[in-house]
């Protein structure tokens, strides 16, 4: 949002809720929600009757029903050159209409990887891919010519872009000699902060290395604090208060001074559909290890900028992590080279020639 307003253009950001700890100084969304019919039904379907289901909390993100006129009124009162879409959801279907209607312009924007498997031909997927954008964008590469995937006409690679945060020539790494890692996820199990502060003590004890782990993220809804009151109990269980903390709900200030004082960042979750802190923490020249199953995880190339371990495999994450705190000399080049990373292929002025390109070549627009 930043990137579009500094080029010069105008942007509107409609969405159906905000996130508590998200930060919205740029751009302030407007807020649309649900339908009220929609409202009272998930109200009952996900707080009632599933309300220990999390799988029901996502609900909404799919099948969520928008107020139709007022979403109207906010698409053709801005009337923009273009709009871009995320995922296929009926609040997307129901804006393509609109839009489609009154000749404007969509690109789908959704986090499946570019190099899938062919789209399916029932019924159901014939009917929401006819409703959806035929123009995607995608921040996932996905495994090029792996057998049985393809790239569907139309879709396109385009990857997060990110700030330059802090180069290494101005930041100090291994504050009071020791490894400082940080992991950022919500409080969810597949976000296996278990597991990573496991392989950590683990790695302290049979290394005597100098380790710390802080471990962040969201616990708004009630499973994600009942998850994080588990992880909090095993810290005490297990006797990590001397080298893990663990925050919750850190505010984007509070982030950015976690990532100046970070030598490491590990991102160990599992089912991971792309993952933009881990380009945060390259854009504060620290290296990173992620899942490779990650969506993202082609940003963090081994050896060079961070190291990628098998997904869910604790053992595997523990040989990374042994791997490049072994030298701490090469890890601070691996963050070296993870901000060199960022200022070659992610940052928004690359990101915005891309876009250029494919409003360009598909709808005609030029785009300044």
């Amino acid at each position: 949002m930043r990137g579009w307003k500094k080029n010069g253009d105008e942007v509107k950001f409609i969405s159906y809720y905000t996130a508590p700890i998200e930060d919205y100084t740029d751009m302030q969304p407007v807020v649309l929600g649900f339908a009220g019919w929609y409202q009272a039904f998930y109200h009952f379907y996900a707080e009632v009757l599933h309300r220990n289901r999390r799988e029901a909390m996502n609900n909404k993100i799919t099948y969520g029903y928008p107020p139709t006129r007022r979403l109207k009124k906010e698409i053709l009162d801005f009337h923009p050159d273009v709009a871009i879409l995320r995922d296929r959801t009926i609040y997307t279907m129901k804006a393509y209409d609109i839009c489609r209607r009154n000749g404007i312009p969509c690109i789908l924007y959704n986090q499946s990887p570019l190099w899938d498997e062919p789209p399916k031909t029932d019924f159901f997927h014939k009917y929401v891919y006819r409703h959806t954008p035929s123009v995607r964008i995608t921040p996932v590469l996905g495994h090029p010519n792996e057998p049985g995937t393809t790239v569907q006409k139309g879709a396109y690679y385009v990857p997060f872009a990110v700030e330059p945060g802090c180069s290494p020539e101005t930041r100090t790494y291994f504050a009071n000699g020791s490894i400082h890692i940080l992991c950022i996820g919500k409080f969810e199990p597949r976000k296996h902060h278990l597991m990573l502060m496991r392989a950590v003590q683990k790695l302290r004890r049979e290394t005597g290395r100098s380790l710390s782990l802080t471990v962040i993220g969201e616990a708004s809804g009630h499973l994600q604090r009942e998850y994080y009151s588990t992880v909090d109990n095993a810290l005490h269980e297990e006797k990590m208060e001397n080298f893990v903390t663990l925050r919750a709900n850190v505010s984007r200030e509070g982030v950015r001074e976690l990532y100046l004082g970070t030598d490491l960042f590990v991102i160990p979750s599992t089912k991971e559909m792309a993952s933009v802190s881990q380009l945060e923490a390259m854009s504060y020249s620290i290296p990173v290890i992620c899942s490779d199953t990650n969506g993202t995880a082609c940003y963090t190339q081994d050896g060079y900028n961070g190291y990628q371990f098998r997904d869910c495999d604790e053992r595997d994450l523990y040989d990374k992590l042994e791997k490049i705190t072994r030298n701490p000399a090469e890890l601070k080049a691996m963050g070296e080279n993870a901000y060199r990373s960022v200022l070659e292929s992610y940052t928004f002025e690359k990101y915005h020639r891309e876009i250029a390109g494919i409003l360009k070549d598909n709808f005609g627009l030029d785009c300044k």
